[in-house]
Parts: structure tokens; sequence; C-alpha cells
């Protein structure tokens, strides 16, 4: 994959800080020839970094937005990658946007705090619904826990988001393992990962 985008692509500097720490996850928990939907693919760089390490894997970016969709098709046919599918349009509230599944996995990467509550709720029942028996769940991104101290960054992180979107803001793991279990996804590990971040994996019984 080329760090230069191409005509149409968007990029992130964040997404060249933490794709090689989650891939270093992703690759010992991933079957080498798994069934993957990313929700809220965004640029769509995470998307053809993984695949490009990970090629027996089988990649569905999704997105709700026509612009990040337009960035991921561009990014797709400059990689000319073979294990990425077309986007496609998702939206994590509307459930009827889900494809049917089955899939091995479901990725989520930076959704959960800059999105309404209603999507976090949306993506664990779609996630309950595609996920094949067995199949994981796996959230990056910065999370309130109780009992552990929340650093001052992500703090004023919060904030920031709160004062963009009242809707935004950092949500409790203790909230989300709730709404992941009404929905038949166990929670199953949490993963420390660099500058104040957490990857929670869920396991489909």
């Amino acid at each position: 994959m080329t760090d230069l985008p191409p005509d149409g692509a968007r990029t992130s500097p964040s997404t060249a800080r933490n794709r090689q720490p989650i891939l270093d996850v992703l690759r010992p928990r991933l079957a080498k020839d798994a069934r993957v939907l990313e929700v809220a693919s965004g640029a769509g760089e995470h998307a053809l970094f993984l695949t490009a390490a990970l090629p027996g894997v089988r990649w569905q970016p999704t997105d709700r937005d026509a612009e990040a969709l337009s960035s991921i098709a561009a990014w797709r046919v400059a990689s000319g990658s073979a294990n990425v599918a077309e986007p496609v349009r998702l939206d994590a509230a509307e459930l009827s946007t889900w494809p049917a599944g089955p899939f091995e996995a479901v990725v989520c990467i930076n959704m959960v705090h800059i999105s309404p509550w209603a999507a976090t709720a949306g993506l664990m029942t779609g996630a309950g619904r595609v996920l094949a028996p067995g199949g994981r769940l796996f959230l990056y991104g910065p999370y309130v826990e109780r009992g552990v101290e929340t650093a001052p960054s992500n703090l004023a992180f919060d904030e920031s988001l709160k004062s963009r979107d009242p809707a935004w803001g950092l949500r409790d793991l203790a909230e989300v393992k709730a709404l992941a279990a009404g929905q038949g996804l166990a929670f199953a590990e949490r993963i420390a990962m660099p500058a104040n971040n957490l990857i929670v994996v869920f396991e489909r019984t």
C-alpha cells in the first residue's frame, strides 16, 4: 500500500500511528481466511494496510458517509488489492443497511466515541446478527473505565468531542459491555494500546 493518497482519497495522521499496533492484535486472533466486516471504515487506510499484511482475509469495508466511501474506493483501486471488497454504505444505527453475513469478525475503529450512543447500540445488535458462532467483535478507541483513572489527555479529548457534538464522547466501558451482553456478545479481552486507547474484544456465543 502506498502512503501517498490517490486522487479522491483521504488520509488521517492517526492511522499511521495506530495501524501497526492494531495489526499486531488482529493477526493472531483472525483465521487466515476470515471474513471481516469493518464498520465505519473512514478513509479506508486501515482496510488496505491490514489486508496487505493479512492476504488471506476477505475484508468488507463500509461507511455511512459518501465521501468516505469514495475515499475507500480510491485507495482500493490504487492498491490493486484482491482481498478488499468494494465499499458499501452501512449506518451502524440502521439495521436495514447491514449485510447478511456471516462474518468471522467485525472490526470497528474509532467510531464509538465519535457517534451518538444509538450507533453503538446498533453496532452491538448488528454484530450479534452477522457474526458466525464464535466470531469476534473488535473495538478500538478510548474508554472510561470504572475504578481506573482516566488519562488527562482522554478527559480533554472527551470535552473536545462534546463541544463539537453533545451526543459524542468517551463511553463507559461497563455500559458498552452491557449492550454487548444483551446481543449475545460475551466480553473476551481488554487489550491496552498506545496513547491510552484500548482494543476490546467480544465473542459471539
